[in-house]
């Protein structure tokens, strides 16, 4: 057909071919939005994945999560981490995932990589690793008998401070596919933010260690007490900053008397480390001017705290032990502190549940009561701190049944395992410092 000037009219594009371009477009549309879709749940899962990573606060539990965290981001069927010695030569651990308790027996006998083969290429080498086929690649030296056969493999260094610590390698998609540049793109991400996690943890566990030097170094080494037998443990939170204000303390006094104290300073940082310090000095000098009873004693204490120092609160048990007829007489006054537990030759066990008073720091002008008790001989008294015993989901009751449970069950060892079986079996969930000082009266 023509047109008015007699010229031949443009062909009009034909309708199914509109609607397959149209159907085209949106195909590529749908491809980049799905594309789009997975990068932001890599992302996510990688963000997720580096904080899990950092919450951790011991190294092991950190080079764990590492390789855990890898594989799940990757999709790999085994992972492992390579931590170098101090040459950067050689492998000094070697953490593994993935493998099934058949697979880890049938390498029992094994040892750890030595660092050889394509392992060893990628610590001499510490660029990212693909290889689709390990068996081809020019530094392969095979697998040692019973290793589950590998074919694919994806390693990156993981460096702290800019020195190759170790090495993360992942084995097997489990997919089937090999590892594809997306793949490499994420785990060099993951090495990244696992070096720095590293790093906080070293750096942690040096500021720990530093604080908890620093605590023990506060609290006293028992002097000799005989005729009494005495052991005390001391066991830091579980919190970050293992600085808190328990202590304990024991004093031989004149005529066979020792007088024994346990006490917790408010809170878990240096303050209350410093506060604890001050506290024990000052009332081991009251306790050598011999100022009377345990309950005059804490008074004492507590209105020369309120005069001259800013303390927080702090609950204290303070008692003499001294000779009574045939056994031992108990005297004792209580700041708000839990009781002390008596357990008999015969494995009685007994808290010496009292009116606990008021903290030190409270009220200076209330009157401290004391309390009496006889206690037969051979028998033992146990001091603790309230870490030993508390934890959020459950009564203090049913706590201190545990504890008493504890206590005879282990009351035939020596002192100090004894105690140290406390500390180790304790029923709290040990988020705050425990103290415990155990005292043996003589036999009869």
């Amino acid at each position: 057909m023509t047109g008015i000037g007699g010229g031949a009219r443009p062909e009009e594009p034909h309708l199914s071919d509109l609607h397959l371009r149209l159907r085209a477009e949106l195909g590529r549309i749908d491809e980049q939005l799905r594309a789009l879709l997975t990068a932001m749940d890599r992302l996510q899962s990688l963000l997720e994945a580096v904080v899990a990573i950092s919450r951790e606060v011991e190294l092991p539990a950190v080079l764990q999560r590492i390789v855990t965290t890898a594989m799940e981001l990757v999709g790999a069927r085994y992972g492992a981490l390579g931590v170098l010695d101090e040459s950067g030569e050689h492998l000094a651990q070697f953490i593994t995932a993935g493998l099934s308790e058949q697979q880890r027996a049938a390498l029992a006998g094994t040892g750890f990589p030595r660092g050889l083969g394509v392992l060893g290429h990628l610590i001499h080498h510490p660029e990212p690793l693909r290889v689709d086929h390990i068996q081809t690649h020019p530094a392969s030296v095979g697998f040692p008998p019973g290793h589950p056969r590998m074919h694919t493999l994806l390693g990156v260094a993981i460096s702290v401070r800019g020195e190759v610590y170790g090495d993360l390698y992942l084995t097997e998609r489990r997919d089937g596919k090999p590892f594809d540049a997306h793949d490499e793109g994420v785990l060099v991400a993951l090495a990244g933010a696992a070096g720095i996690a590293i790093e906080n943890v070293r750096l942690f566990e040096r500021v720990r260690a530093g604080a908890e030097q620093f605590q023990r170094l506060l609290l006293p080494t028992l002097p000799d007490l005989r005729p009494f037998t005495a052991a005390a443990v001391y066991r830091p939170a579980a919190e970050p900053s293992r600085l808190g204000g328990d202590w304990y303390d024991a004093v031989p006094l004149p005529g066979n008397v020792v007088a024994v104290v346990i006490g917790d300073v408010v809170g878990h940082d240096i303050r209350a480390a410093a506060a604890m310090a001050s506290v024990r000095n000052m009332l081991r000098a009251l306790l050598f001017e011999g100022g009377g009873t345990p309950g005059a004693v804490l008074a004492q204490l507590d209105r020369t705290l309120h005069a001259i120092t800013d303390n927080p609160v702090t609950t204290t048990t303070l008692a003499r032990i001294e000779p009574d007829g045939p056994g031992w007489r108990l005297r004792w006054s209580s700041a708000g502190h839990v009781p002390p537990l008596l357990i008999t030759p015969g494995h009685e066990a007994e808290y010496l549940f009292v009116e606990p008073g008021l903290p030190l720091g409270v009220d200076c002008e209330q009157p401290r009561p004391d309390h009496s008790r006889f206690v037969p001989p051979g028998a033992t008294l146990v001091f603790f701190t309230d870490g030993l015993i508390e934890r959020p989901d459950r009564s203090i009751d049913a706590s201190l049944d545990d504890l008493t449970g504890l206590a005879t069950a282990y009351a035939d060892l020596p002192l100090q395992e004894f105690v140290q079986a406390l500390a180790d079996h304790h029923p709290s969930d040990g988020h705050d410092d425990m103290a415990v000082l155990a005292l043996r009266v003589p036999p009869a």
